[in-house]
C-alpha cells in the first residue's frame, strides 16, 4: 500500500507539474494576447428627426456642399470617433469625406489646422449610409480635453432624398459648396444654426468613465439658451460634473428635442419610439435623466377644453410610459433618474388651467414616490414661484412662462447632485 501510495503521489506531481508549465505557457499566450477593447464613451450627441420645412435647406443647397458643424463635448480623451446619421434618410447618403478639427472659437469656422484629421470609415475616406442607418467612423488618435469645441466638416456630393438634422443646435454651423472640409477657415460661408446628418461623438476613457443622458423636450433642448454659448442645463452640468474630480470621467449626451412628447410624435418622434437610438445603444451611457411631458399636459387642451376622463386618460398613459422607460433602462444597466416637471401656468402657448396644473401636479406625485424611479431630481421643487405655484420664479422665467431663461438652466443645473453620477 506504502509503495503505491507513493507511486500515486509520484503521479500527482509530475501532473502537478505540467500544469505548473501549462499555466505559465497559457500565461505567455495571455502576454501575446490582443489589447483589451477601446472603452468608448459618448462626449456629445444629438437626438435626430426630419426637420420641420422652415429648418430644412433646400436641396441644391447640399448638392455638391461642404458642411462644418461645430459640437461641444462634455469628456476629453486621446482618441474619437463621430457617428454619421441618415437615421430619416429614404435613399443612401453618400459622404465623400469628413474631416475633424479643434474649432479656434465659438461662433466661427476657422480651425486649428494643425489638429485637423481625416476621418476613415471601415478604412475608406468615404462612406454610403443606407437609408435609416447610422455610422460610426474608425478611432483617429487626436487627443481632445474635456469641454473642447470640435468641428467635423461633412462634404455632401448629392442632397439626400430626405434630411436627417437636429434643427435646436443653439449653434453656428457653416455651409458652402465644392468639397473643403479641411479649409482653415470658410469665410464666405453661409451660416445656419441647425445640425444636419450627425449625431455623436465617441471619445476613448478609463473603464470608470461613463455617460448621462439627458431625455427631454425643449427645455432640454435648450430653447432660450445663448447661441454659441453652451448654456443649456445639460451643458452646466457637463461643466459641473469636470469640475469636481469625483465625477471628471462623467459625459453628458442631450437628448432634447423641441416640442417632444412622452405619447405622440410632434417635433419629432415621441420618446417612447426614440428611445433605443437616443438611449440605450450611446456608448458607455450609465445614468437616464427624464424630463418629459410638458408638451403632452399642455397639447391635451391647447385648442379645446377636455374632460376629466380625458384628463385622467392622459395621466396614467404618461406614468405607463414613464415606467416602461424605467424598466428597459434598468435591463441595460442604466440608472432611471426622474425629473418633475416644471411649472406652466401663464403660458401663453398653452394657456393652461386648473386641471392642467392638477395633472402635473399628479404626474409630479409619482415622479417622487418611492420605488417608481431610481432617484429624483425636483426641478419643480426649485424654479417654482412660493406665491404661485403653477407658475416659474419671475427670476428663472425667459418671459414666456414654460422656459427657463439662462439663470434658470444654470439652476437647474446647480440643482442636481453630483452623487448621483460618482461611481
Amino acid at each position: 500500500m506504502t509503495e503505491r501510495r507513493g507511486l500515486a503521489w509520484a503521479h500527482i506531481s509530475q501532473f502537478a507539474a505540467g500544469g505548473a508549465c501549462l499555466l505559465i505557457a497559457m500565461s505567455g499566450a495571455t502576454a501575446n494576447a490582443a489589447p483589451a477593447p477601446t472603452h468608448w464613451v459618448g462626449s456629445w450627441a444629438a437626438s435626430q428627426q426630419v426637420p420641420e420645412d422652415q429648418n430644412a435647406l433646400a436641396p441644391q443647397d447640399l448638392e455638391d456642399a461642404t458642411l462644418r458643424q461645430v459640437v461641444h463635448l462634455s469628456i476629453g480623451g486621446p482618441k474619437v470617433r463621430v457617428r454619421v446619421s441618415n437615421a430619416f434618410g429614404t435613399t443612401p447618403l453618400h459622404l465623400t469625406s469628413v474631416h475633424v478639427a479643434r474649432a479656434l472659437a465659438p461662433g466661427t469656422a476657422a480651425i486649428d489646422a494643425a489638429s485637423d484629421h481625416p476621418l476613415t470609415f471601415s478604412g475608406s475616406t468615404d462612406v454610403t449610409l443606407p437609408a435609416g442607418a447610422e455610422y460610426w467612423s474608425d478611432p483617429v488618435v487626436m487627443a481632445l480635453p474635456a469641454q473642447a469645441n470640435l468641428t467635423v466638416s461633412l462634404h455632401i456630393d448629392t442632397a439626400p432624398a430626405r434630411q436627417t438634422s437636429h434643427p435646436g443646435s443653439r449653434a453656428t454651423s457653416y455651409l458652402v459648396h465644392g468639397d473643403q472640409v479641411s479649409a482653415p477657415d470658410l469665410p464666405d460661408a453661409r451660416k445656419i444654426e441647425h445640425w444636419f446628418q450627425l449625431s455623436g461623438v465617441d471619445v476613448a476613457a478609463g473603464s470608470g468613465a461613463s455617460s448621462v443622458v439627458t431625455l427631454g423636450d425643449s427645455i432640454t433642448d435648450g430653447h432660450g439658451a445663448t447661441t454659441n454659448g453652451n448654456d443649456r442645463w445639460p451643458d452646466v452640468l457637463a461643466h459641473r460634473l469636470q469640475v469636481s474630480a469625483a465625477t471628471r470621467g462623467v459625459g453628458v449626451l442631450n437628448a432634447g428635442i423641441g416640442g417632444n412628447r412622452m405619447l405622440l410624435d410632434g417635433l419629432g418622434p415621441n420618446a417612447m419610439a426614440r428611445l433605443d437610438r437616443d438611449v440605450l445603444v450611446q456608448s458607455g451611457v450609465r445614468s437616464l435623466i427624464l424630463l418629459e411631458g410638458v408638451n403632452d399636459l399642455g397639447t391635451l387642451t391647447r385648442e379645446a377644453p377636455a374632460n376629466a376622463q380625458a384628463h385622467d386618460a392622459l395621466v396614467e398613459h404618461i406614468l405607463a410610459a414613464y415606467a416602461q422607460i424605467v424598466a428597459q433602462a434598468r435591463s441595460h444597466g442604466i440608472r432611471a433618474i426622474g425629473a418633475t416637471i416644471l411649472p406652466f401656468g401663464g403660458s401663453a402657448y398653452y394657456h393652461p388651467d386648473a386641471a392642467n396644473e392638477a395633472d402635473r401636479r399628479r404626474v409630479n406625485a409619482w415622479i417622487r414616490a418611492p420605488g417608481h424611479f431610481d432617484a429624483v431630481i425636483d426641478f419643480d421643487a426649485m424654479a417654482r414661484d412660493p406665491a404661485q405655484p403653477d407658475r416659474l420664479r419671475t427670476g428663472y422665467d425667459s418671459g414666456d412662462h414654460l422656459h427657463p431663461s439662462a439663470v434658470g438652466y444654470r439652476a437647474m443645473a446647480d440643482a442636481i447632485r453630483l452623487s448621483l453620477f460618482a461611481r
